[in-house]
């Protein structure tokens, strides 16, 4: 008996020592929504945690938190990289996404699934290689 147990507090043990840098990450971007929250005019979402303690556990389906999207985390496009995105494109009419990574010190790949999700939003438009902003009609 005494090996089954001391046999399974090692598994245990093994996997909480595996799951422990998941569970700091998970508090490190926490704090990082937390500290985001507000920037650019941004009003704080109501659902953060507030500083220090913990979300409860949602007895929804685990694909969406209840709200039906299918999708975990912000809405698709509402990150502070689309508006800084938007920002230089505004600024610097006829970019292109390699002067926009280096201008942003970010890596390419990510602004070619930004950008065509600001021109689905009528916020920018492709010319040749180029962004540029779109006029708002009003």
């Amino acid at each position: 008996m005494t090996d089954f147990l001391d046999e399974k507090r090692k598994e245990i043990q093994a996997r909480l020592k595996e799951l422990k840098p998941l569970v700091e990450e998970y508090h490190r971007l926490e704090a990082a929504e937390r500290a985001l929250a507000g920037v650019n005019g941004t009003p704080a979402r109501a659902t953060s945690a507030p500083a220090g303690g913990r979300r409860a556990r949602s007895s929804s389906s685990s694909s969406g938190g209840g709200r039906g999207s299918g999708r975990r985390g912000r809405p698709k496009g509402s990150g502070t990289r689309a508006l800084q995105a938007l920002e230089l494109v505004r600024a610097r009419p006829g970019i292109t996404i390699p002067q926009l990574a280096e201008a942003m010190e970010i890596k390419q790949n990510y602004l070619y699934r930004v950008m065509p999700t600001l021109a689905e939003e009528g916020q920018v438009v492709k010319s040749g290689r180029g962004w540029h902003a779109r006029e708002k009609s009003s």
